[in-house]
């Protein structure tokens, strides 16, 4: 659906050089609510606006739906931007003009006849809840109403994809929740890929299938939201996960664990099923060891449920072999802190 071979950005101005993308490669698929995060700077605002082709790579290759857009007439070019609805974190409405003449607008500038537009844009508005609002103002509107008035819009030409720049980032939480839910019933829906960019960890685990962790004008890792949150690899990434998952062990904890020689202690990733069965029962049930839990974690993404848990072992080494043989087999991921804790 979108994707992306070696793309570079520079920026050139008043001979100062910005190297705002830095060989980014990356694919979406049809179907994906795909969200890139990064912290102010990192290039994702950039990376959007290449989809739409807002920007041009200074090298490289964007392609949506196989066609590569540098190689599109300009006809072409206004065609495939048809199919990309996007969706503004300061909602871009015309206060000027009703919230019925702001969601038509694309419809207008395609010439779409009259009974059409009217037919589209109450369809749409019912479809945002806001039914009622066809011909009041943007400032009767609150920023929740504003932005479900910009995804109305956005949806207007009937897009394949639809991009959203920290759409949510001017919202209270609870209204961001609304509108999170909304994205995921436009993808349900209206069957639309959706690219969301926003420095929310939150966001990303509330809505999205698949994540690209972008730093420095680099996508430094991604992946399913499942295994980037379960198990970070790249520091950033993890210091992202930690504002929705604590997944570690407490430093108070940490300072009061005694070690015996034969003690070690081991980090477990459950996902699924597995997170219900009863791992630690079955190992004090079953064998000589003594455990302790030292941090447990439960959290629900993308409806699976993950677990991330410490366990402390003591006992005799060909116990402590036993009862991790068993917890292999229950476990998604097992590996042992060998840092001092």
């Amino acid at each position: 659906m979108i994707e992306m071979k070696g793309v570079y950005k520079t920026y050139q101005r008043k001979n100062v050089t910005t190297d705002a993308l830095k060989g980014i490669d990356l694919q979406i698929q049809e179907g994906d609510i795909f969200g890139v995060i990064g912290y102010s700077g990192a290039g994702k605002s950039t990376l959007v606006r290449l989809v739409n082709y807002l920007e041009q790579p200074t090298k490289g290759d964007v392609m949506v739906n196989g066609q590569v857009l540098a190689h599109l007439s300009n006809e072409q070019l206004r065609a495939m931007k048809k199919q990309i609805g996007m969706i503004f974190q300061h909602f871009n409405l015309l206060e000027s003009k009703t919230i019925f003449d702001n969601v038509a607008i694309p419809l207008v500038l395609s010439k779409k006849p009259k009974q059409e537009i009217k037919a589209r844009v109450m369809e749409l508005l019912e479809f945002v809840g806001l039914s009622d609002k066809a011909k009041s103002y943007p400032k009767e509107l609150s920023g929740g109403q504003k932005q479900r008035v910009g995804i109305a819009r956005a949806l207007a030409s009937n897009p394949k994809i639809l991009l959203c720049d920290e759409a949510t980032s001017a919202l209270d939480p609870q209204t961001t929740q609304s509108i999170l839910q909304l994205l995921k019933k436009i993808n349900t829906d209206y069957k639309i890929t959706i690219m969301i960019i926003t420095h929310e960890m939150s966001v990303i685990q509330e809505v999205c299938n698949r994540v690209a962790v972008m730093e420095d004008g680099r996508i430094i890792e991604q992946g399913s939201v499942l295994d980037v949150f379960g198990h970070p690899k790249h520091p950033t990434s993890k210091n992202f996960v930690k504002t929705v998952i604590h997944n570690s062990i407490p430093n108070s904890v940490k300072r009061n664990l005694i070690r015996s020689e034969n003690s070690r202690v081991f980090r477990l990733e459950v996902k699924g099923d597995s997170a219900s069965e009863p791992i630690i029962y079955q190992l004090l049930k079953d064998y000589e060891v003594k455990v302790n839990i030292l941090f447990a974690n439960m959290t629900e993404i993308q409806e699976t449920t993950l677990v991330i848990m410490y366990l402390h072992f003591d006992g005799d080494t060909t116990e402590i072999d036993k009862a991790l043989e068993f917890v292999r087999g229950k476990v998604t991921g097992i590996e042992e802190v060998v840092e001092h804790c």
